[in-house]
């Protein structure tokens, strides 16, 4: 690892943050100038790097650091996250294309429930089924179910995909694979795998509380359903992969705790599991039934995976020129409790990969109660995302799922 740069206060310091600042603030008003999240981030992401080159050429600095950090540091992590939710996209879609989610959604409305029985039916499910399947990957889920339930009411939608975001959140942050933060203090070895389940009083709190609030908001009735709608049942080979992909997320994580492999490579592996198992399912089915397991991903929401690559870049180069070891030194100044605590809204602007990335790189002082504190701040930094839509990966996969009802403005009403 290079030493730490400190070039903020140089030209390149300041036109990179300009470059985040404008990306950002695009990317918070998708809805209202109809850009697509995705543009912004890209540019600022692979542009800041390109500034960061031009200062080294301009100044004839050693570029193999800046390709080593590239290389080694930028390109892996981003490739652990865009394939992690390649697969899982992929798993979603081909849930949709085998009527997974429409039998679900059949079942929740044929037996009469409101849109508020609904709201928390479908908010506990994300709450428990998190830390299982992390926020993300259980988020995408719901927010199909979701549009699923009833695509057109937006008042319902915008509440249900909230709850959803933040339900997810709160229940990965009681698990070690509930999400990426949680895995990555874990895997650091400051915390056991009990250690986190003593987080759960805390996270059913957070989301109790605000799904309390939001559900005075839910509206009264109930989804449209007519008594004569045949029933749905899910197609052939669908519960099948609804096998397969719990089983891909259990590979994914005992392919990262005990192989030390990065969890995006069980979830690739579980993707050859699908495409072979669509390709045996294909010889007992009818030419016009059968399966085209490409067709699935063509429908996976491209614009989410070129976000998450340009706003973790972005991140990247800011950290990189040296603009994240500022928070750090907060610790010595303020004490551990008050900046732990301010991670939290810290994550839910940059998001919090990179910010818990910063906390356990440099290693601060937590103070006597160093145990506890790395907890907090777990806590902290896995449920802070949830204060804006594109805060967390849960978020942002939601934006992409219920694109132009699910935004920036919508989530901060």
């Amino acid at each position: 690892m290079h030493e730490q740069l400190h070039l903020t206060t140089t030209w390149l310091g300041i036109l990179a943050f300009i470059v985040f600042v404008v990306a950002y603030y695009f990317i918070a008003t998708e809805d209202k100038y109809h850009v697509n999240k995705a543009k912004p981030a890209l540019f600022a992401g692979t542009g800041i790097f390109m500034l960061i080159g031009i200062y080294f050429a301009m100044n004839g600095m050693d570029s193999h650091m800046l390709e080593e950090e590239v290389r080694k540091v930028i390109i892996p992590e981003i490739a652990e996250i865009f394939f992690f939710l390649f697969v899982a996209m992929t798993y979603i879609e081909a849930m949709i294309d085998r009527s997974v989610f429409s039998a679900l959604r059949y079942v929740l409305v044929s037996r009469g429930y409101s849109y508020k029985k609904l709201f928390w039916v479908t908010g506990v499910i994300a709450f428990f089924l998190s830390p299982i399947a992390d926020n993300l990957t259980t988020a995408l889920i719901l927010s199909t179910v979701l549009l699923t339930i009833d695509k057109d009411n937006k008042d319902f939608l915008v509440l249900g995909a909230i709850n959803i975001v933040v339900a997810a959140n709160a229940g990965g942050a009681w698990s070690p694979f509930g999400d990426i933060t949680t895995l990555m203090v874990w895997m650091a070895g400051q915390g056991s795998f009990t250690d986190f389940l003593f987080l759960f009083p805390a996270s059913i709190l957070g989301w109790g509380i605000t799904a309390i609030l939001l559900s005075r908001y839910v509206p009264e009735g109930k989804p449209p359903f007519n008594s004569d709608e045949k029933k749905v049942e899910i197609q052939k080979g669908g519960k099948i992969i609804m096998a397969l992909f719990g089983m891909t997320i259990t590979i994914a994580v005992l392919t990262h705790n005990l192989l030390h492999l990065p969890a995006m490579w069980g979830m690739m592996f579980g993707l050859s599991i699908l495409k072979l198992y669509t390709f045996f399912l294909n010889k007992t089915t009818p030419e016009e039934d059968k399966i085209n397991a490409f067709s699935w991903i063509a429908k996976i929401e491209n614009d989410t995976l070129l976000f998450f690559f340009g706003i973790l870049a972005a991140v990247g180069g800011l950290h990189f020129i040296g603009f994240l070891e500022y928070f750090t030194a907060l610790y010595t100044q303020f004490g551990a409790t008050a900046v732990n605590i301010g991670v939290g809204f810290l994550s839910a602007i940059v998001d919090n990969v990179p910010v818990m990335s910063a906390v356990l790189k440099s290693s601060p002082d937590m103070g006597a109660d160093a145990h506890s504190q790395w907890m907090l701040v777990t806590l902290t930094a896995g449920v802070g995302g949830s204060m804006i839509s594109f805060g967390s990966a849960a978020g942002v996969g939601v934006m992409g799922k219920l694109h132009g009802v699910y935004t920036f403005s919508a989530h901060m009403k």
